[in-house]
This record gives structure tokens, sequence and C-alpha cells, in this order.
């Protein structure tokens, strides 16, 4: 059934996070929508591989999804924390400031070499790009890069962005 303008709203299905949305990750709460049809199918799988949240995050999900201030605060702050990581990365080879996220990708020789040496040398975790793409016709795209998340307040953040850089000179 086409919606007003054209639209079938059973080419899209949209999911949403307090995980992003709240940078609350471990709270696991959220919501989908999508047409009816793609709906009674997240429904069937919801009911044998979902797991139910309990009351009280239920009540905390609530009072977060109601509140559109701290959202603002924290877009606010991701800015900032992009900032800085352009600063500390300037002149960087192969840097490049993502338009918007969570996360930096700088490329390295091996992701899984780096995430490692940084741990044990820097004390700064990183994840190996190949973890979360997959190989493709014998190669991994991610292969040659580290995830950085920048997720800890800015000062931490700051520590370990430079912890990185001076550490991959």
């Amino acid at each position: 059934m086409a919606a007003k303008f054209g639209a079938d709203p059973e080419r899209v299905t949209v999911f949403h996070s307090l995980s992003k949305r709240s940078n609350l990750p471990g709270l696991r709460s959220g919501f989908v929508a999508g047409g009816p049809k793609s709906m009674a199918e997240i429904k069937r799988l919801r009911a044998t591989a979902g797991a139910p949240l309990p009351n009280p995050i239920q009540a905390v999900s609530a009072a977060v999804w109601a509140d559109e201030t701290h959202v603002v605060t924290n877009r606010e702050q991701y800015f900032a924390k992009f900032v800085q990581a352009d600063h500390i990365f300037a002149g960087f080879q192969g840097y490049d400031s993502p338009e918007a996220g969570f996360f930096l990708w700088l490329p390295v020789n091996d992701g899984e070499a780096t995430a490692l040496s940084l741990w044990r040398e820097a004390g700064v975790r990183t994840l190996p790009g190949a973890y979360l793409s997959r190989t493709v016709a014998g190669t991994n795209p991610g292969q040659n890069y580290i995830r950085v998340a920048l997720v800890a307040p800015i000062d931490e953040m700051t520590t370990g962005l430079k912890r990185i850089r001076d550490h991959l000179q």
C-alpha cells in the first residue's frame, strides 16, 4: 500500500537507540518503526529472539526519550571532540575528519597489530577495523584501520588521542 506522495512504508525500516541518541550504550533501549508488514516480521522475530527490558530500565528509558536538552548537549560535546581530534591529527598522513558520528578511522599498516601495541605500549584501547568489516574476495576493507571511539570525556579523550598520535608517528 503506497502512502501519500507514493512512498512505500515497507521500503524503509528505522531503528532508534538511546545508545547513540543519548550516549547510553549499556542501557540497550530503543525502538523500530516501519510499514505494517515489516513490523509484523519484527514482532515475529522479537517473540523468539528478543530480550525483555526490566521495568526500571523502561522507566529510565521513558524519562530519557522525553528529554531533548541532553541530546543537544551531547551533540555540542561531540562537535568539540571532533574539533580537538582535527587539531591533534592535523598533518597526520591519511587522517580524514568524519562529517558525523562517534568514531575516527585511522589508517595504519595492520589494524590488529596496531590496536594491540596501542593497548600494551600506550594504554589506549582501539578496535581493529577488520573486526567491523568482512573479507570479500580475499580483501578486508578494514584491515589497515583502527576505529577510535570518541566517547570518553574530552580531557581523557584528548590525552588518549595524543598518545595514539605519538605512538603512530
